[in-house]
This record gives structure tokens, sequence and C-alpha cells, in this order.
């Protein structure tokens, strides 16, 4: 039998966080995402990418039935069920929706006991299934009630074979991203009669042909579980709001610059190997380096064939110019300014800064280099998940071409508030002026 429980931690985005209570008010990032057996159910990604916000043909999503039928359910339902809770913002995706959640005050169900948030969001699943299956034809559903909030009831009278529209002020006024479904008096979103599923619709054609004969096995709309992100702050608020309404872009530039909006891994070689890089870090920060220290970053450095390499987001191509790395050194803060004029200097004429932005020094030059257009090569501290979306701002650089991300790191689960150690940061120096094939002292020559 195995009794060794100090197995490593497999950690997911869908935990939830130990020390809140999710019956309480707050406002919640929900990400849900749709069953892996469907294809981009909710719409597709349509627009110019050259087009402003609020443009008629601006980036935005051309929902499916079954997406506007989601729609509903989110900004009706919920807040039906529950009348402390107001879907603020939300967007639904081809595959996925994102929503802010905020609860006005604690959550209680119409029954007066305290409701888990998660509760309310397998709620809605539940509801959006119901309709699902009738809508497509896989459950005989045809002739009841679309889904709830609530668990399944008696049978509903035939005056309630509509899904209950929205009421005043019952929710945010649905984006141009998210048409909304008709109002009261018009009827339920999507026709509740039988229809025969096509080929190539929501289902696809092997989930089509077996729909009749496995009725009792329905697939569901959606993946188990869901994600949350507690905004802290009226700043954080504002940035998850950004995100949100955001995605259509984001995902179309995506699919435009796909060769370079895309993480590519093991694609730049350091040429540094594990004992030069202990032999490094020995003559810069040999007070703070211990053995196991030295165990744990290694652990992570991503490796072959004896040397250290790079996943790479971006533009590959930045790394065929003359690349110079940035490095503030504290010892040299009274040259700071001769420094940021040397580096922008060189930018201008061609070559690209080289950088782990980890000192507000570094940070500075990065900056206002990325401002004026000169491109840039960042070294991340963190490793690139399977997917991974950086910043707003980070993705449109990227996807110019003005702007290349590499990390030598695994990606590993990390709190906000987690300290890097001086050996950990030395190490990213180290990457820096290996990718560069340079010391970053280049600055100090005449």
């Amino acid at each position: 039998m195995n009794t060794d429980f100090r197995l490593p931690t497999e950690h997911s985005m869908k935990r939830r966080s130990d020390g809140h209570d999710y019956s309480r008010k707050g406002v919640y990032h929900i990400t849900i995402s749709a069953s892996e057996e469907l294809r981009q159910p909710f719409g597709r990604i349509a627009g110019r990418l050259d087009r402003p916000d609020g443009d008629s043909d601006a980036p935005h999503v051309e929902l499916t039935p079954v997406g506007r039928m989601v729609a509903e359910e989110l900004t009706g339902s919920i807040r039906q069920h529950y009348p402390m809770l107001e879907v603020i913002d939300f967007v639904v995706m081809p595959k996925h929706l994102h929503f802010l959640l905020q609860a006005h005050g604690d959550v209680v169900s119409q029954n007066g006991k305290a409701t888990h948030l998660g509760h309310v969001i397998a709620g809605f699943k539940y509801g959006c299934n119901k309709r699902f299956w009738a809508m497509t034809g896989i459950a005989d559903l045809a002739t009841k009630s679309p889904g709830t909030l609530t668990s399944p009831a008696a049978p509903p009278s035939p005056s309630s074979a509509a899904a209950p529209a929205p009421s005043s002020g019952a929710g945010p006024a649905v984006p141009p991203s998210c048409p909304a479904a008709p109002s009261s008096g018009a009827g339920p979103a999507v026709p509740l009669s039988r229809p025969a599923v096509p080929a190539g619709s929501v289902l696809g054609d092997s989930v089509a042909k077996k729909g009749a004969a496995e009725k009792e096995k329905l697939p569901p709309l959606f993946e188990k579980g869901y994600c949350d992100v507690m905004p802290v702050d009226a700043a954080q608020l504002a940035t998850q709001r950004a995100y949100i309404r955001a995605n259509p872009r984001s995902r179309l530039l995506r699919m435009t610059n796909r060769q370079w909006l895309q993480p590519h891994r093991l694609t730049v070689d350091t040429a540094v190997s594990l004992p030069a890089l202990y032999g490094y870090l020995q003559r810069e920060c040999p007070r703070q380096l211990t053995a196991d220290l030295f165990s744990s970053i290694s652990s992570r450095l991503l490796q072959a064939g004896g040397h250290v390499l790079c996943d790479s987001y971006g533009n590959l191509e930045l790394l065929r110019r003359p690349l110079l790395p940035v490095v503030c050194h504290r010892a040299d803060a009274a040259l700071f300014p001769n420094q940021k004029s040397r580096c922008l200097s060189a930018a201008a004429s061609g070559s690209v800064l080289v950088s782990a932005r980890i000192s507000p020094s570094e940070k500075e030059i990065l900056d206002t280099a990325l401002l004026s257009g000169f491109p840039v090569v960042l070294l991340e501290a963190n490793g690139f998940p399977d997917i991974f979306h950086p910043s707003a701002d980070r993705m449109d650089d990227c996807a110019a071409g003005r702007l290349l991300l590499l990390t030598p790191w695994s990606y590993q689960f990390r709190n906000h508030d987690e300290s890097v150690s001086v050996p950990f940061c030395k190490t990213m120096n180290c990457m820096v002026q290996a990718v560069c094939r340079q010391k970053d002292s280049w600055w100090k020559q005449s």
C-alpha cells in the first residue's frame, strides 16, 4: 500500500480560496469553459482589428442560438433566483465565458439559507444544460420548461414554458458581443421543438448520431468546475473589466498572428550549463547561495542537451538583430542616467534590449523603450502554462513584432505575494547575458 502522501501538488485554477467565505458579498470574476467534446458551441469571432471598439465591425462574437441562450440565462436567471447577485460585465466567447458577478449582500437561497457561490454556478449550468438538450434534440425535453436555477420540480404549466426574460434593472445590457435574446412577450430565445441535428452543428457529427440512441448519456454543455478571481480593489476591478471587454479583440489578434501569439517550447538555447550557472552564482551571491536553493532553482529550469533552454512567445526574428542586456546594479545607481541614455540610443540605432525587468531602473528603461516603439526581449520569471495569454498591451506588442517573451522556467503556480531569492534574480540576469552573448557592462565602454 502506498503510504507516501508527499506527492507534488497538482495546482488548478479551479480551486477555491481556503480562507474565503463564498457566501459573503464581494465581486468575483468567473470563467466557465464549454465541454471539450463541443466545437465552439457559443459562436465565432468576427470583425476587423483595424476597427475601434464601438464600431459595428469591431472584433466581436457572432453568437449561435446556444450562445444567445447562455447570455440570456446569465443576465436573467441568476438575478431572478438570487436578487442580491448582479452580472456587471460579461462576454460569451466561442468556447468559454467570462463574467463579473457582484454580490451586493450575503448570498442566500429563496428559503433563506446561506448559499456557496458554487451552488449558484451549478444552478446556472443546470438551467443552460436543460435548454441546450432541448434545443439540440438530444433529450425529449421539447415540451418541458427551459432550465432554471432551481432543481427539477413538478411539470410546469403550459404558460410557464417560455424562458423568463430579464426584468428591468435585473442586470446590465448585453454588450455587442453578446446580443440579447428577445424580451418578455417574444417567447423563448430558441425554438423548443425537436429538430434534427444537422451535420456540422454545435454537437458535431459523432455526438449528433449517438444522440437518439443514448438519451440517458446526455452530454453536458460545460466542463466541470469554474475559475474564480476576486479583485481586491477598484484598480484590479477595472483591469478585469477591461480584460473581459477586450477578449474578442485579443482572440482575433491571436488568430491573425498565430505564429507569434502562442507559446513555443524549447526554442532558444542559452548555452548555459548547470555547472557554469553554479559558478556564476557563487561569484555573484556567495552568501545567499545554498545547496538546497540551487537544487530548487535547477529543478525548475528547462534543460536539454546539458544546457538551459527557453520557451518563447512573440517575434523570434528579434533574436537575429544585435542584442544588448539591460541589468541595473545597485553599485551603478549613480550612473543610471548614463546607462539609460546609452540603452535608448542603442535601441534607436537598431539594437534590441533584453532584460528580466526586475529592478525599478530596469523597468524604467524597458518601459520607455516600448513606449518609444523600440523592440525588446523580456525574460519572464515564470514558465508559460499550456494556455498562456499575456496582458493586452504585451499581446499587442507581440502581434506587432515589437516584443519577444522568453522564459527559462517550467510553469509553477505561485501566489502574487511570493518573494523571490537573490540567487533566483541573479539566475535571471545570467540568462539575459547568455541570450545576448554579451556582458551587462557593455554600456560602460566608450
